[in-house]
């Protein structure tokens, strides 16, 4: 091996909530000598101290499902969120104008929350808490990768990677965690499938006049679903994590108007379950597409979260989706490094692929529908869908199903 290169067991592309989520799931593995794993993040953004949170996480809001909940926990990061998270114990989906209408309860399911809402800033918070003492995880940034040689001469059991900063590094195994324009998978040359729906959403926090009660709300309306995620209270404030899906045609018109216009118009779309809309934070929007990776792997390297696939919010599944991914990938090298086997092997690689394949089609499938269906006003598939949301209130297994994956199970 080149004296100039450094080695790591392990790479990790990407240094957001999935990347920081994989270096923790594999910062207490072993290898055969009882030594930890050598890990390496590489982000492009500074890290100037240890408990410094580098731009890595926005302000926006994620709701944790159930079972990611329980995988947080199991890593030690749930206990720098638990104060601040906010429990999911009902939820309630309604189509405007029309009849239909579905409640889920956590207590028909034995669990005392359905999931979790918090902000994604504090998830990204306590990840660099629990990573900050952790001896064998090394971050180099900013750096980013630019070219990755996947057969280098000299060892073939690794492969060598080249950064901005102009060091070399070499790998057993890369974890592409770089998001939705990932550079590791276009250094791959991995094609991506992408559906634009065309619609973007628009982000904000908005106080209430009545409490929330931990109720979810999801509302389909003529200007799209309207989600409104229960979030804790600040200063005696009811607040909600508002995502609303419509037209960048009509965001536009809707960014345009004042607080108390958006206040009005958010009213009339959403109806007065919480009463009056009394404050309104910050707007962003972000556009929405659905984009999957031809391929979940490559030579040593796999793809996790965004890097692999980014869906629609509309059911809220997309970081647990990821979650997932990272859970996985952990647990599939934790078996390999018992039996000292190579942790970057293709076997390793198709198993996590295909391992990855059914839930990933399965969330993919149920998010893709929805879109589809309550973004229709077609007189058959209005009525459609208002059967289908009253029925389900009264047939248990579909209402198991439902609540199943979006517990996470």
């Amino acid at each position: 091996m080149d004296k100039s290169k450094i080695a790591f067991d392990i790479i990790i592309s990407g240094g957001g909530l999935s990347g920081c989520l994989m270096a923790l799931s594999l910062a207490k593995l072993t290898k055969a000598d009882g030594s930890l794993l050598s890990i390496a993040i590489v982000e492009v953004n500074e890290l100037t101290q240890q408990n410094d949170m580098p731009a890595l996480f926005d302000d926006r809001v994620l709701a944790l499902s159930h079972g990611s909940a329980a995988y947080l926990k199991d890593i030690d990061v749930w206990q720098h969120l638990a104060n601040d998270a906010c429990a999911i114990e009902r939820i309630d989906i309604s189509d405007r104008g029309h009849y239909g209408k579905a409640r889920l309860e956590a207590q028909e399911h034995n669990v005392a929350a359905l999931g979790y809402v918090i902000e994604m800033a504090l998830i990204g918070k306590g990840l660099l808490k629990e990573l900050a003492d952790k001896s064998n995880i090394h971050w180099l940034c900013p750096d980013s990768i630019i070219d990755i040689n996947w057969q280098p001469n000299d060892n073939t059991n690794n492969i060598s990677i080249a950064l901005s900063s102009g060091q070399s590094v070499e790998t057993s195994l890369l974890l592409a965690c770089d998001g939705v324009n990932s550079p590791c998978r276009q250094l791959a040359s991995i094609n991506v499938s992408d559906s634009d729906y065309h619609q973007v959403a628009l982000i904000a926090n908005v106080a209430t006049e009545n409490p929330h009660q931990n109720k979810a709300f999801e509302r389909f309306t003529e200007f799209g679903p309207i989600a409104m995620l229960p979030l804790s209270a600040l200063s005696n404030e009811s607040r909600c994590s508002l995502v609303w899906t419509m037209s960048s045609e009509q965001s536009k018109h809707v960014l345009a108007l004042n607080d108390n216009e958006l206040k009005a118009q958010l009213e009339l779309a959403f109806g007065h379950w919480l009463g009056a809309i009394t404050h309104v934070g910050k707007r962003d929007v972000y556009p929405l597409v659905l984009l999957q990776a031809q391929q979940q792997t490559y030579h040593r390297m796999a793809l996790i979260g965004n890097a692999s696939h980014t869906i629609h919010p509309i059911a809220g599944q997309g970081f647990n989706l990821g979650l997932r991914d990272v859970e996985l990938m952990a647990s599939l090298l934790a078996q390999q490094l018992k039996t000292n086997r190579d942790i970057g092997s293709f076997a390793l690689l198709n198993d996590y692929a295909k391992q990855r394949q059914l839930d990933q089609k399965q969330v993919i499938g149920l998010t893709d529908s929805l879109v589809t269906l309550f973004a229709n006003n077609l007189p058959p598939l209005v009525a459609g869908r208002n059967i289908g949301l009253k029925v389900m209130n009264y047939i248990s297994p579909l209402k198991n199903t439902l609540v199943n994956k979006l517990m996470g199970y």
